[in-house]
């Protein structure tokens, strides 16, 4: 029973490790396929680059060739122009260099186009040739040793078949031999055994007789015994031998055991890696680095050299300046944009006299046609200007259309993986917007207007330069110094404002009366930095007690006269509202009603000097002034305030800064806008006060020049002007332009309006009628006619 267990047993073992060893065998053959198809992948995909290159240099070169075909039509058709002098001079012009430098780049990524051509022909091919051939050479030797590998382990498991085979063979003979010792000793003890219950079980009898027949059976069980003890011996030594072999066997398998696990797991985890990385890959994929660089250091040259071609091109449109080319033109062609002699005066049969005439019965002539150009010139004057305003106004109007930010197509060039993506980012680009027809028509019809009112802007200039030189030259010859006297009724006016006004900073009332009347539009005014150097000169200006703001120029910076009355107020040694005051303040800010914050911020600023108070009243009612044209200047109380914020007011030390600016110019927003519920009346604080004019009464707030207010004029008026109603009949006028008073006694009038004159202030204002209502009229806004004008 157990021998033939055993021997099934023993069956079930070997044909485990044959299956065991098929599968390995098995394993080995798939591995060599694996190899195999890889192989004849990486020789397909070194094809496939090869046949992409081949193709992609021959639609580099077409393209190459397509551009300079291109380059060389334009070129060529610029070499055929006749006048040759012509084109060159014209190549110093912005636009016809961008044109050039085009042309230049086009030809530029033709030449480099070729080198592309060229590289992917006779040096990134061949490159994958070489790799395609190293690869099949290298895998062939490759596949000789994994062969030979393979063969190596074969023979291991073969061994370790043949001494697992030798080990079961002898352990079965060491069983066999001691199965039998066993039954040996058995025998031995069941032999002694009966010995034993002989001699019991006998009886005594006669001496002679028994005892021959004790020694008979004696012998016959010592030689029965001597047989078994011999047997016994050799099944012993046999065991001996065969545990020995057993043992040995066994020892043999258990080594080549090991020894096959170890060159099963070195084969499966190192013998296999080393093969593929040493043999299989040994310099594919290095060599495929450096084809695929050397196309990427191809495309980034040409990438770069287009860069700098583009960068030029960059750097010509950023020059196109149209200034510039008007300047370059008129130099290159002085003989055709100098102006011609003047011409002389030809005198008819030997008169000689060149000047006019001044002399009676002539001078009352000159002098009330003098007079009469003045009335036209400042009528024409005013006109013109309004005209010139609109023109500019349009102009704006066409250079944001023509400048408006529309060149970025970034959004056209990220793609997605799907191509409907693709086309509905390319549909939303610019030109392809329905609403570009519109902006068209819009465009055409702006022009349209901008050139009708730019021809009524040159005739009328054309018209006040020819009766400005006869008005010149009339005065000039009568002796008259209207201007010289001009300027020091303007001095004397200066002189006696400051004097009248010393509570508030000449640097202030004059920088403030200068915005008032030339800057309540300008856009970004207080927000944009001016000319630090004209900034400068002003400071020091007034530092040395002048006013470089006096009279009517209009030829400073905008931008550097807000930041002269900005630098003010940040220079002080104490701010305008001071520190002490500075948390009672921001407690007035957390009220959300905007009636109780101004109530408590008066509350506040009433403990402040008087001189103070009334700074600030006449600060704040300027920047609300200011803040009603926030369409225009782009300043609305908010943004005045973060402009005025910092300078009116600093953050004591120990503070958050970030938070407590953003408190402080809220504080600054509420006080331009509730600055009249803030600050006391003139009637409850005396001092100047901030006139629509840019000071307490001097200025009109009138776009065309300096005329004094209507209380100034009426302590003025001399006495032919004083005349009752009862001597003068009313005379009928027309306003030409909108018109809002300043104070009660001006009128307010729209354009067009129907007023009626009484009599004549002074030479700047009238007393007349409006709507019923009875007040002062603004003489240079009114049509006359001179007939009834005494």
């Amino acid at each position: 029973m157990t021998s033939p267990a055993k021997f099934k047993k023993d069956k079930e073992i070997i044909a485990e490790y044959d299956t065991q060893v098929k599968e390995i065998r098995a394993q080995l053959t798939e591995q060599m396929k694996c190899l195999d198809q890889q192989c004849e992948l990486r020789v397909q995909l070194l094809q496939d680059l090869q046949d992409f290159f081949r193709k992609k240099a021959e639609i580099e070169m077409d393209y190459s060739r397509n551009l300079e075909k291109l380059a060389e039509r334009f070129l060529a058709k610029t070499r055929s122009t006749k006048d040759q002098q012509f084109k060159k001079d014209q190549n110093v012009l912005s636009p016809v260099n961008c044109w050039n430098l085009l042309l230049n780049q086009v030809k530029r990524e033709s030449r480099d186009h070729t080198t592309l051509s060229d590289i992917y022909l006779n040096n990134i091919i061949p490159r994958f040739v070489q790799v395609s051939e190293d690869s099949g050479r290298l895998f062939k030797k490759s596949k000789e040793v994994g062969q030979q590998l393979q063969d190596d382990l074969m023979k291991v498991l073969n061994e370790l078949y043949s001494v697992m085979k030798t080990y079961h063979m002898y352990n079965a003979d060491s069983i066999s031999a001691q199965s039998k010792l066993k039954e040996a000793e058995k025998q031995e003890e069941k032999q002694f055994g009966k010995s034993v219950k002989q001699e019991d079980r006998q009886t005594p009898r006669s001496p002679d007789s028994s005892s021959n027949v004790r020694i008979e059976e004696k012998h016959v069980r010592r030689s029965s015994v001597k047989k078994i003890e011999k047997m016994k011996e050799k099944r012993q030594a046999k065991y001996t031998e065969n545990k020995l072999k057993a043992i040995k066997a066994r020892n043999e398998y258990l080594l080549a055991l090991e020894a096959t696990n170890a060159s099963v797991f070195k084969y499966y985890i190192h013998d296999l890696s080393d093969l593929i990385d040493q043999c299989c890959d040994l310099g594919y994929h290095a060599s495929l680095n450096r084809a695929l660089r050397t196309f990427l250091s191809a495309e980034l040259n040409l990438e770069q050299s287009k860069h700098e071609g583009l960068d030029a091109i960059e750097n010509a449109v950023e020059n196109l300046d149209a200034t510039s080319d008007k300047q370059r033109l008129m130099e290159m062609y002085n003989n055709v944009f100098c102006p011609p002699m003047k011409f002389e005066f030809q005198p008819h049969m030997g008169d000689m006299a060149s000047q006019l005439c001044a002399q009676q019965p002539v001078q009352s002539e000159l002098v009330q046609r003098c007079q009469q150009l003045q009335s036209r010139l400042s009528t024409l004057k005013i006109e013109n200007e309004e005209v010139k305003k609109t023109m500019e106004a349009t102009l704006q109007t066409i250079q944001d259309i023509v400048t408006v930010e529309d060149f970025d197509v970034s959004d056209c060039f990220q793609y997605s993986n799907s191509m409907e993506s693709v086309k509905s980012t390319v549909s939303e680009t610019f030109m392809s917007k329905p609403s570009i027809a519109k902006r068209r028509a819009n465009q055409q019809e702006t022009e349209q207007f901008y050139f009708t009112k730019m021809k009524e802007y040159l005739e009328g200039r054309n018209l006040i330069t020819k009766l400005q030189a006869k008005h010149d030259l009339l005065q000039k010859t009568l002796g008259e110094s209207q201007r010289t006297d001009c300027s020091l009724a303007r001095r004397s006016s200066t002189v006696r404002k400051q004097d009248s006004s010393q509570a508030i900073p000449l640097v202030v009332e004059s920088c403030i009366r200068f915005i008032s009347r030339h800057g309540l539009q300008h856009e970004g005014i207080f927000r944009v930095s001016g000319s630090q150097v004209e900034v400068n000169d002003i400071k020091n200006a007034f530092e040395r007690g002048e006013d470089p703001l006096a009279g009517d120029q209009n030829d400073h910076d905008m931008d550097s006269i807000a930041g002269v009355l900005k630098l003010y107020f940040r220079g002080l040694e104490h701010p305008l509202f001071p520190k002490d005051i500075f948390h009672d303040l921001m407690a007035c800010v957390t009220m959300d009603n905007l009636q109780e914050r101004a109530l408590h911020i008066r509350k506040v600023l009433l403990v402040l000097p008087k001189t103070t108070l009334i700074i600030m009243r006449y600060l704040f009612a300027f920047l609300n002034h200011l803040s009603q044209f926030s369409e225009e200047n782009m300043m609305d109380p908010y943004n005045l305030a973060i402009c005025f914020g910092p300078s009116l007011m600093s953050v004591p030390e120990g503070h958050d800064q970030v938070s407590c600016q953003a408190h402080v110019n809220e504080l600054i927003k509420t006080t331009i806008i509730q600055h009249e519920n803030i600050f006391p009346t003139p009637r409850e604080l005396e001092g100047p006060v901030y006139s629509r004019g840019g000071s307490t009464e001097d200025y009109c707030d009138s776009p065309h020049g300096e005329t004094t207010s209507a209380e100034d004029s009426t302590q003025d008026v001399t006495a032919e002007h004083h005349t009752s109603d009862d001597e003068c009949e009313p005379i009928e006028a027309i306003a030409k332009f909108d018109y809002v008073g300043r104070t009660a006694r001006e009128l307010s009038f729209k354009k067009g309006a129907s007023l009626l004159l009484y009599q004549r202030a002074s030479d700047d204002w009238w007393e007349g009628r409006h709507n019923g209502i009875d007040g002062l009229i603004p003489h240079q806004y009114i049509v006359v006619q001179d007939t009834l004008i005494s």
